[in-house]
Protein backbone atom coordinates (compact mmCIF):
# COMPACT_ATOMS: atom_id res chain seq x y z
CA UNK A 1 0.00 0.00 0.00
CA UNK A 2 2.82 2.41 0.88
CA UNK A 3 4.60 1.62 -2.35
CA UNK A 4 1.42 2.25 -4.33
CA UNK A 5 0.91 5.68 -2.71
CA UNK A 6 4.53 6.53 -3.44
CA UNK A 7 4.20 5.56 -7.11
CA UNK A 8 0.97 7.56 -7.48
CA UNK A 9 2.61 10.58 -5.81
CA UNK A 10 5.63 10.34 -8.12
CA UNK A 11 3.44 10.00 -11.22
CA UNK A 12 1.26 12.95 -10.18
CA UNK A 13 4.39 15.02 -9.52
CA UNK A 14 5.77 14.17 -12.96
CA UNK A 15 2.44 15.06 -14.61
CA UNK A 16 2.31 18.36 -12.71
CA UNK A 17 5.87 19.21 -13.79
CA UNK A 18 5.00 18.43 -17.40
CA UNK A 19 1.93 20.70 -17.27
CA UNK A 20 3.89 23.54 -15.64
CA UNK A 21 7.11 23.36 -17.66
CA UNK A 22 6.01 22.13 -21.10
CA UNK A 23 5.62 25.10 -23.49
CA UNK A 24 2.04 24.78 -24.72
CA UNK A 25 0.63 28.33 -25.10
CA UNK A 26 1.45 30.04 -28.40
CA UNK A 27 2.09 33.76 -27.83
CA UNK A 28 3.43 36.95 -29.35
CA UNK A 29 6.45 37.93 -27.24
CA UNK A 30 8.26 41.20 -26.68
CA UNK A 31 11.63 40.50 -25.00
CA UNK A 32 13.79 43.45 -24.01
CA UNK A 33 17.19 43.29 -25.68
CA UNK A 34 20.59 44.00 -24.11
CA UNK A 35 19.70 42.43 -20.75
CA UNK A 36 21.08 39.23 -19.29
CA UNK A 37 17.73 38.28 -17.68
CA UNK A 38 15.01 40.06 -19.66
CA UNK A 39 11.36 39.96 -18.70
CA UNK A 40 9.06 38.60 -21.41
CA UNK A 41 5.91 40.55 -22.22
CA UNK A 42 3.39 38.45 -24.12
CA UNK A 43 -0.01 38.37 -25.79
CA UNK A 44 -1.72 34.95 -26.10
CA UNK A 45 -2.47 33.90 -29.67
CA UNK A 46 -6.07 33.01 -30.39
CA UNK A 47 -7.48 31.72 -33.69
CA UNK A 48 -6.79 34.93 -35.63
CA UNK A 49 -3.59 34.67 -37.71
CA UNK A 50 -3.19 38.30 -38.77
CA UNK A 51 -1.98 41.20 -36.66
CA UNK A 52 -0.97 44.80 -37.25
CA UNK A 53 1.39 47.40 -35.89
CA UNK A 54 0.16 50.97 -36.22
CA UNK A 55 2.45 53.88 -35.50
CA UNK A 56 2.59 57.59 -36.15
CA UNK A 57 5.55 58.52 -38.35
CA UNK A 58 7.78 60.89 -36.39
CA UNK A 59 8.41 63.23 -39.34
CA UNK A 60 5.14 63.11 -41.31
CA UNK A 61 2.90 62.85 -38.23
CA UNK A 62 0.65 60.47 -40.16
CA UNK A 63 -0.27 56.87 -39.41
CA UNK A 64 1.59 53.91 -40.86
CA UNK A 65 -0.11 50.52 -40.68
CA UNK A 66 2.00 47.37 -41.08
CA UNK A 67 0.05 44.13 -41.53
CA UNK A 68 1.49 40.69 -40.76
CA UNK A 69 0.38 37.12 -40.35
CA UNK A 70 1.98 34.25 -38.54
CA UNK A 71 2.64 31.12 -40.51
CA UNK A 72 3.69 27.61 -39.59
CA UNK A 73 6.94 27.19 -37.77
CA UNK A 74 6.30 30.34 -35.72
CA UNK A 75 7.41 32.53 -38.61
CA UNK A 76 6.16 36.00 -39.49
CA UNK A 77 5.07 37.09 -42.97
CA UNK A 78 4.78 40.79 -43.75
CA UNK A 79 1.67 41.33 -45.86
CA UNK A 80 1.55 45.07 -46.50
CA UNK A 81 2.43 48.54 -45.31
CA UNK A 82 -0.10 51.37 -45.65
CA UNK A 83 0.92 55.03 -45.41
CA UNK A 84 -0.09 58.51 -46.59
CA UNK A 85 3.18 60.25 -47.50
CA UNK A 86 5.98 59.24 -49.87
CA UNK A 87 8.62 61.57 -48.47
CA UNK A 88 11.40 60.77 -46.00
CA UNK A 89 11.53 57.19 -44.77
CA UNK A 90 8.64 55.75 -46.78
CA UNK A 91 9.05 53.71 -49.98
CA UNK A 92 8.02 55.50 -53.16
CA UNK A 93 8.32 52.47 -55.44
CA UNK A 94 8.02 48.69 -55.30
CA UNK A 95 11.03 46.42 -55.41
CA UNK A 96 11.18 42.81 -56.57
CA UNK A 97 8.26 40.74 -55.21
CA UNK A 98 6.45 43.89 -54.08
CA UNK A 99 3.51 45.88 -55.45
CA UNK A 100 2.78 49.55 -54.71
CA UNK A 101 -0.85 50.61 -55.17
CA UNK A 102 -3.11 53.43 -54.05
CA UNK A 103 -6.19 52.54 -52.01
CA UNK A 104 -8.55 55.06 -50.40
CA UNK A 105 -6.06 57.89 -50.89
CA UNK A 106 -3.22 55.99 -49.22
CA UNK A 107 -0.21 54.14 -50.57
CA UNK A 108 -0.14 50.40 -49.95
CA UNK A 109 3.10 48.46 -50.39
CA UNK A 110 2.23 44.77 -50.71
CA UNK A 111 4.77 42.02 -50.13
CA UNK A 112 4.21 39.01 -52.38
CA UNK A 113 5.36 36.10 -50.17
CA UNK A 114 8.80 37.66 -50.06
CA UNK A 115 9.04 38.99 -46.52
CA UNK A 116 9.09 35.96 -44.22
CA UNK A 117 11.14 36.32 -41.05
CA UNK A 118 11.61 34.62 -37.68
CA UNK A 119 11.57 37.81 -35.61
CA UNK A 120 12.27 41.53 -35.65
CA UNK A 121 13.39 44.20 -33.22
CA UNK A 122 11.06 47.06 -32.38
CA UNK A 123 12.25 50.26 -30.71
CA UNK A 124 9.86 52.00 -28.32
CA UNK A 125 10.68 55.66 -28.93
CA UNK A 126 10.40 58.28 -26.24
CA UNK A 127 8.04 60.43 -28.31
CA UNK A 128 4.39 61.08 -27.59
CA UNK A 129 3.24 59.42 -30.81
CA UNK A 130 1.10 56.30 -31.26
CA UNK A 131 2.62 52.82 -31.30
CA UNK A 132 -0.11 50.20 -31.16
CA UNK A 133 -0.25 46.42 -31.64
CA UNK A 134 -3.63 45.31 -33.09
CA UNK A 135 -4.72 41.72 -32.66
CA UNK A 136 -8.11 40.00 -32.53
CA UNK A 137 -9.99 43.32 -32.52
CA UNK A 138 -7.98 44.62 -29.53
CA UNK A 139 -5.42 47.39 -29.36
CA UNK A 140 -2.36 47.09 -27.13
CA UNK A 141 -0.61 50.41 -26.48
CA UNK A 142 3.06 49.42 -26.65
CA UNK A 143 4.17 52.74 -25.17
CA UNK A 144 2.19 52.00 -21.99
CA UNK A 145 3.00 48.30 -21.70
CA UNK A 146 6.71 48.46 -22.62
CA UNK A 147 9.50 50.82 -21.52
CA UNK A 148 10.21 53.86 -23.69
CA UNK A 149 13.73 54.15 -25.04
CA UNK A 150 14.20 50.36 -25.07
CA UNK A 151 14.38 47.79 -27.87
CA UNK A 152 12.38 44.57 -27.86
CA UNK A 153 12.75 41.38 -29.85
CA UNK A 154 9.34 40.45 -31.26
CA UNK A 155 8.74 36.81 -32.05
CA UNK A 156 6.13 34.08 -31.94
CA UNK A 157 6.80 31.16 -29.66
CA UNK A 158 5.30 28.81 -27.13
CA UNK A 159 5.54 29.51 -23.40
CA UNK A 160 5.07 27.16 -20.49
CA UNK A 161 2.85 28.07 -17.54
CA UNK A 162 6.02 28.78 -15.56
CA UNK A 163 7.33 31.18 -18.22
CA UNK A 164 3.93 32.89 -18.32
CA UNK A 165 3.98 33.35 -14.54
CA UNK A 166 7.46 34.90 -14.76
CA UNK A 167 6.49 37.14 -17.69
CA UNK A 168 4.02 39.99 -18.09
CA UNK A 169 0.73 39.42 -19.88
CA UNK A 170 -0.14 42.53 -21.87
CA UNK A 171 -3.68 43.86 -21.52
Amino acid sequence: MQQRKFIITVLLSICLCIVIFLPLQKVFTFTETRLSHPKVHYIPILDEQTFQIRYTHSIHKSDVLESYQYIKGNRIEMLEMEYEDLAIGMPGYAEENQTLIQRNGKYVLQFNNSAIIDNFTIYIGDLDLDLVFNYAEREYDLKKDLHRGKSYLFEIKRLSLYEQWKGVRMK
